[in-house]
């Protein structure tokens, strides 16, 4: 067995080093199936500890690259030596945040192979001294167990990412006691709104909105599912870019809340670590807003600009898909799919109520494109669906006596009831993700308390897409297509609000519009 470290695994690979050569590393075993990269039950092993030695040797020697060694030797674990081992600088594990791990690389393997080695809480009988070894590939892990046999089964090799998609979005608590620091930031926000002396003002709102809001999320199950929802969105997106965009790989998703952990800075900080070539800022968003994708770009420009230093990676990013073809595709499917729960005979008489978050006037009349935007993706979906039903776009989350982009979503619904119109589907246009806004505000205070009050018939909800693999695909699509274009950003993005007041938003503009790809 040799050890070696991820980034050297990577750097063999990118050389054209093949781990399928038994010479090279020291494997006396015999081949089983071909090339398939496995070891007969009952092979003697891997070799001596001199040509394990000497098979590290040989592969820091051809081109090991992204980390210094400073470690060589035997790694004890589990009361065995497991042979010479190489340690490396910069590895990063993403689970213990040790920055010195451990990686198992096994040959012959049939696609290379890196690996920290580690037990696992309940071992399999009668497989004595057998540990189980984890192999991941960026955020994903399987988890395989190595019998005395030395039978070696295939995985994928963990691989140094080269392109990273940073994922935006506001996020949510995941806890009720992460309710406060939520709000907290949420308040402090100034990208997001502006309030009168906001760094006294902003913590006594969140301290104040705190038990009411904590009580929301009690009601939905203790928490918020959205880091849940982008992480699988995430893993199916990245698989399938990897075959979409091999030149481009391997790519990891990383998640980039404003509010929550981890925050967008955070994981700015592990992209640089990480030691990508490429980063792509991409917004959950579908619609921009300067206050919501706009934040969190804002966000990754203060990072830079606080540390004091220029990105060691190339950076563009997806500032808006609005209309993306299968984005639309989503959402009708999931408006077919919830028609068929209303009774044939008023199926053609529901009102769809397009609801998305709302916005102050005072950012609407600054010129901020999300209204536009939001209304776009609305017209999309009704022309897939050849406009079967009449359908609003109305406005939810309000919060404060300020005006605000109207009509509010409850204020529709009552109205339409007062009208004879009580045969109703929502549909979360805004949110490609469940979070507080869905499962509480539209799924209870909406279609539960509200509906009862004003007598609705038939109140339902759209699905929000969340794990839908077509989904998955179009974040693919949009990506694949974005790293095509070579494009740095939108040209919508070069474009300031014709009233903008905040100059971060300018400075930020033209950090994405000045990368070199």
């Amino acid at each position: 067995m040799v050890l070696v470290s991820t980034n050297m695994a990577a750097a063999l690979r990118s050389a054209g080093v093949l781990l399928r050569d038994r010479r090279k590393w020291g494997c006396r075993g015999r081949r089983r199936g071909g090339d398939s990269g496995q070891l007969a039950p009952g092979s003697p092993g891997l070799g001596t500890s001199k040509e394990r030695r000497r098979a590290a040797q040989e592969a820091a020697r051809d081109g090991a690259r992204g980390g210094e060694r400073i470690r060589k030797g035997a790694l004890h674990w589990e009361g065995r030596e497991w042979g010479t081992c190489l340690c490396w600088k910069n590895n990063k594990d993403p689970v213990s945040n040790d920055n010195q791990w451990y990686m198992v690389a096994q040959g012959p393997v049939s696609h290379g192979g890196a690996s920290r080695v580690q037990q696992l809480p309940q071992k399999q009988p009668n497989v004595p001294e057998a540990p189980d070894v984890k192999f991941s590939r960026g955020t994903e892990t399987k988890f395989y167990r190595r019998s005395v046999t030395n039978q070696l089964l295939p995985f994928d090799l963990c691989r140094k990412p080269k392109t990273g998609i940073l994922m935006l979005n506001m996020g949510g608590p995941e806890t009720v006691g992460e309710v406060h620091d939520f709000l907290l930031r949420l308040f402090s926000d100034r990208d997001l709104m502006t309030l009168p002396v906001q760094n006294k003002l902003g913590p006594f709102i969140a301290k104040r909105r705190t038990p009411k809001i904590q009580e929301q999320y009690r009601r939905i199950g203790g928490g918020s599912p959205i880091k849940m929802w982008t992480s699988k969105q995430g893993e199916g997106m990245v698989e399938l870019l990897d075959k979409l965009s091999p030149h481009t790989a391997p790519h990891k998703y990383y998640i980039g809340f404003r509010y929550v952990h981890p925050l967008t800075e955070e994981a700015v900080e592990e992209m640089e670590r990480d030691g990508l070539e490429r980063a792509i800022a991409f917004t959950q968003y579908p619609q921009y807003s300067c206050s919501t994708t706009g934040s969190s770009l804002n966000a990754i420009y203060r990072y830079y600009n606080e540390v004091g230093k220029k990105p060691t990676m190339k950076w563009s990013t997806i500032d808006r898909w609005p209309t993306h073809p299968l984005l639309i595709q989503c959402f009708a499917d999931h408006i077919l799919k919830e028609l068929d729960h209303f009774p044939l005979e008023k199926r053609r008489e529901v009102v769809i109520l397009f609801s998305a978050h709302s916005l102050p006037m005072s950012v609407v009349n600054r010129g901020d494109p999300y209204p536009q935007e939001v209304g776009a993706t609305v017209q999309r979906v009704m022309d897939k669906l050849g406009y079967s039903n009449p359908y609003r776009l109305v406005w939810q989350s309000k919060v404060g006596p300020m005006p605000w982009l109207g009509p509010l979503t409850n204020e529709a619904i009552r109205g339409l009831c007062e009208r004879g119109r009580k045969n109703i589907l929502l549909v979360p246009i805004a949110f490609t993700s469940d979070h507080i806004e869905t499962l509480y505000e539209l799924d209870i205070e909406y279609s539960q308390v509200l509906a009862s009050e004003c007598g609705v018939e038939n109140i339902r909800r759209a699905e929000s897409l969340n794990g839908n693999p077509l989904f998955s695909k179009a974040l693919a699509d949009l990506v694949h297509s974005h790293i095509q274009s070579n494009e740095r950003c939108s040209t919508q993005l070069t474009l300031s609000c014709p009233l903008c007041v905040n100059p971060v938003c300018r400075e930020t503009k033209s950090f994405f519009s000045s990368q070199q790809l």
